[in-house]
């Protein structure tokens, strides 16, 4: 089992940035797909973007690309959520999911999931 640990989030401006965290710890960091999901009050948990064991490939939802950036580092057993130019619709409490062989944009395919990290962008 992998333990994931987010943290990064706050109160920003709109077109300000944030960078959140996934820290894990338990089993090899490195075997596993992790993912980012987002979910805002009343509405359901949406995918935002995902990365691959070694970081070689990514995947973004429609409305953060090219605003947001995920990246790992395996050696200190961490995915990063760089947000850039963000909008009030990116409010939402954020979540890190991982698992070691779904890939996917679909939250129920994630195994381990953290805590989450509030993000509140105001106009």
């Amino acid at each position: 089992q992998v333990q994931l640990v987010e943290s990064g989030g706050g109160l920003v401006q709109a077109e300000g940035s944030l960078k959140l965290s996934c820290a894990a710890s338990g089993r090899t960091f490195s075997d596993y797909h992790v993912a980012w999901f987002r979910q805002a009050p009343g509405k359901e948990r949406e995918f935002v973007a995902t990365i691959n064991e070694d970081g070689s490939g990514t995947h973004y939802e429609g409305s953060v690309k090219g605003r947001f950036i995920i990246s790992r580092d395996n050696a200190k057993n961490t995915v990063y959520l760089q947000m850039n130019s963000l909008k009030p619709e990116d409010t939402a409490t954020y979540y890190c999911a991982a698992d070691p062989y779904y890939s996917g944009t679909r939250a129920p395919g994630y195994n381990y999931w953290g805590q989450g990290t509030q993000v509140t962008v105001s106009s």
